[in-house]
């Protein structure tokens, strides 16, 4: 595509500055200072930055307002070697409308750090997502970040945006005990900070985090999904809440409420708020719905989902039942994921959910291991890393 197909707003106005936007083949390469440019100076909306890197490395940093492409080994297997923009943008409809359109400037795609265009892997995601615009949005221009990400970063800092500390906030010195008014819900000393921030709408913490009003205020929660049989909602005057009534123990179904738990939570993203996800220590229960969120809609797998919490709250450990559960979610989600079906994508697993909308679903995985019986969460062995399958479509 040549210089001629380049229209619009920002790019016209930086066109004549970006001297090192030179063509390589079919695939052009910007300079960091190019893209600075276009960033700087860009029209609402005109210019598309797609990073072709995994989630996990998207999620510590990426260039502003880029977007995560989905392109994990299922899709590429699925496939072979001809993904499209449902499969690589599943969740962005009107991006993709957009991209067919041909309303977008530019689009610019960057991995790690590939110095140049002619050092791409034909079967690499960038020369993946290369293919789909190529086919299904003929009328994008499409350039290479020269030096990826890193490069950038290291020259231009200010239109990245890293991964927030993960430290939790403290409570005030001042704090007196509080009576949580159930008898399990008793803190440990490893849970004296604050919630954790998974999404910048979703937080995940305990009983003792929900019980503090002035944590949920500083955090801007305004919702709390309530995961437990036991726990108390405390502020119901002053939040909106939700309850899931899940035991943890091997036996519970906990599987059947997650549609309806990713429901809730886009109800609360859509209204512009912020939803605390607890159970009692913020360990097993909740930390499972959080992973389930994090697999339907960014369409990742259980092990990136697992590691991308326990980087936030490294005492995450769901129960190995919930585990077996969340491995099934998995093989669901990315089934219908690869089928890229006509109707919503959740709607399969949305419909399972209504017809299992007590924990009484005929599944529960059961690990062949023998599990001791705890008397709190906080002490249930901690899984270092997710127990995984590999799934196929």
């Amino acid at each position: 595509m040549g210089r001629g197909d380049v229209s619009g707003g920002a790019l016209h106005s930086a066109r004549g500055r970006i001297s090192t936007m030179v063509a390589m083949g079919e695939l052009r390469e910007l300079e960091s200072g190019g893209l600075r440019r276009l960033l700087a100076g860009r029209e609402e909306g005109r210019v598309l930055v797609l990073d072709c890197r995994p989630f996990l490395a998207h999620s510590a940093g990426h260039v502003l307002g880029a977007l995560n492409v989905r392109c994990n080994t299922i899709v590429r297997r699925r496939a072979k070697g001809a993904v499209s923009l449902e499969q690589i943008l599943p969740a962005e409809a009107e991006v993709r409308a957009r991209l067919r359109a041909g309303l977008y400037s530019a689009v610019v795609l960057y991995d790690e750090r590939s110095p140049d265009a002619d050092c791409l892997r034909d079967d690499g995601t960038v020369s993946l997502v290369l293919r789909a615009l190529r086919r299904d949005a003929e009328r994008a221009d499409v350039c290479l970040l020269a030096g990826g990400y890193e490069r950038f970063y290291s020259e231009h800092p200010e239109f990245c945006v890293k991964t927030k500390s993960l430290s939790s906030i403290s409570p005030p010195a001042s704090a007196e005990p509080l009576d949580l008014g159930c008898g399990s819900c008793a803190t440990p000393l490893h849970d004296q900070g604050g919630p954790v921030e998974i999404l910048p709408f979703l937080y995940l913490g305990s009983a003792y985090h929900a019980a503090r009003r002035d944590m949920l205020d500083t955090l801007g929660i305004t919702a709390l999904l309530n995961v437990s049989s036991d726990c108390p909602n405390h502020f119901e005057g002053h939040y909106q809440y939700k309850c899931i009534p899940v035991e943890d123990n091997h036996k519970a179904d906990i599987s059947s409420w997650f549609m309806e738990a990713i429901d809730y939570i886009d109800s609360v993203k859509d209204c512009h708020g912020r939803v605390l996800v607890h159970c009692q220590a913020g360990i097993s229960r909740s930390a499972t719905i959080c992973l389930a969120y994090l697999m339907m809609k960014k369409r990742v797998r259980l092990e990136e989902a697992f590691e991308f919490v326990k980087q936030r709250r490294s005492i995450i450990s769901p129960n190995f039942s919930f585990m077996g559960q969340l491995l099934q979610f998995e093989s669901q989600v990315l089934a219908t994921s690869c089928a890229v079906e006509a109707a919503s994508p959740s709607g399969t697993l949305r419909e399972r959910g209504k017809a299992n909308s007590t924990p009484t679903s005929q599944f529960v995985f059961s690990f062949p291991v023998s599990v001791g019986v705890h008397s709190t969460p906080s002490s249930l062995p901690y899984l270092h890393s997710p127990i995984t399958t590999s799934p196929s479509c």
